[in-house]
Parts: C-alpha cells; sequence; structure tokens
C-alpha cells in the first residue's frame, strides 16, 4: 500500500500544476516604438522604462541635460504626459 502513496502524490501534484503562459501584448506596441516615440519628444538619455499595464513611462534627459518623463499610451502610442524639470 505505501508503494502507490507517493506516487499518487507526485501524480496529483503534477495533475494540478498549471503550465506557464507567455503574456500576449496583443495589439500593444513594443518598448522600442515607445523609445522612439519618447525620442521624437526630445529624450535623449534614457534612464528608466517602465510598462505598466496601459502605458509606458519613460524617464530620462532631454538636449540640455534635463530630466523629463514621457508617458506612452501603450495601445495607441500617442502621448499622455510629458512631466520636465525645469
Amino acid at each position: 500500500m505505501r508503494s502507490f502513496i507517493l506516487p499518487a502524490i507526485v501524480a496529483i501534484g503534477l495533475g494540478s500544476a498549471t503550465p506557464a503562459m507567455a503574456y500576449d501584448t496583443g495589439d500593444q506596441i513594443s518598448m522600442q516604438v515607445a523609445l522612439d516615440v519618447a525620442t521624437d519628444i526630445g529624450v535623449m538619455t534614457v534612464s528608466h522604462t517602465q510598462f505598466l499595464g496601459d502605458e509606458w513611462q519613460i524617464e530620462g534627459r532631454d538636449r540640455a541635460g534635463r530630466w523629463m518623463e514621457v508617458d506612452v499610451d501603450a495601445r495607441t502610442g500617442e502621448v499622455r504626459n510629458v512631466d520636465r524639470g525645469w
């Protein structure tokens, strides 16, 4: 009887495991496209990029070396907001 307990536990454990699913970006823009949008706005040097589900936040410096952050819509690629450190 004991020889069946361990295989049964292993089978139950493997049966309940779910496979890892790849994240489907669907119709969202890539990070590279978001970086291109930020560059068009004036970001010359990127220091931080973060994806928040519905937008890309890209931080960096402009041509004069001032800090700026550009928020890019993850679906349309439109600029949502631009913050500049004056």
